[in-house]
């Protein structure tokens, strides 16, 4: 369905399940994906999901995994901590009569088997901001990195942007570029938040092998 326009991607990723009981959890920096950023993430990046092994790091509900999945990438793993969001994930796949994605629980962070290591063509995630746990957008990537043969797609907050691409370029064979600017609509999720919603401005960042 390489086709499919981005405000069709986007009324198919409405459809698909959040975090049960409003929110995830705060521990893991859990936020659902809101469809129109997950549209626009995975739509400008639809030719390097089109036919190709995909890996989407914790993976949550699995709205970039049903969006690579519509998008027509060949296969697509995720990699979740989380029991409970693993549970929804596959609801989504059964509601979306999806077969060509599964999950697998492990620890995103240094507990990703070795056998997945260059596995995949194209990585894809919405990783944790490093809020709660400090440094843990960075460690997401380097996993991500690990498990890519190609490419990988993250989203971070463009405030840390001098502080991710230093990091990138400091790794061999490593090229990283900034494609996208998007804005990322956080709505009242938990019992520390002081707003009902609020914009983050957020990088879609790509990490490529030269």
């Amino acid at each position: 369905m390489s086709g499919i326009k981005l405000k069709q991607l986007e009324q198919w990723l409405q459809q698909v399940d959040g975090f049960d009981e409003g929110g995830g959890k705060v521990d893991l920096e859990q936020y659902t994906t809101p469809p129109h950023l997950a549209a626009c993430f995975l739509h400008s990046v639809r030719h390097h999901l089109e036919g190709k092994m995909v890996a989407d790091l914790g993976c949550g509900p699995g709205v970039l995994s049903v969006g690579a999945a519509i998008l027509g990438c060949h296969y697509c793993l995720g990699f979740e901590i989380d029991a409970d969001a693993l549970d929804v994930y596959r609801r989504n796949l059964d509601e979306f009569e999806i077969s060509n994605c599964d999950a697998i629980q492990c620890d995103v962070i240094g507990g990703i088997p070795s056998r997945f290591d260059k596995c995949f063509d194209t990585v894809v995630m919405n990783p944790p901001f490093g809020t709660r746990q400090s440094g843990a957008d960075v460690k997401f990537v380097e996993a991500g990195l690990r498990l890519a043969r190609s490419h990988l797609y993250s989203l971070h907050k463009t405030s840390t942007r001098k502080h991710i691409t230093s990091l990138a370029n400091a790794m061999p064979g490593v090229s990283v570029k900034v494609v996208a600017e998007l804005r990322y609509n956080l709505p009242h999720t938990y019992k520390f938040h002081k707003r009902d919603s609020v914009d983050i401005n957020v990088d879609l960042v790509r990490f490529s092998y030269e």
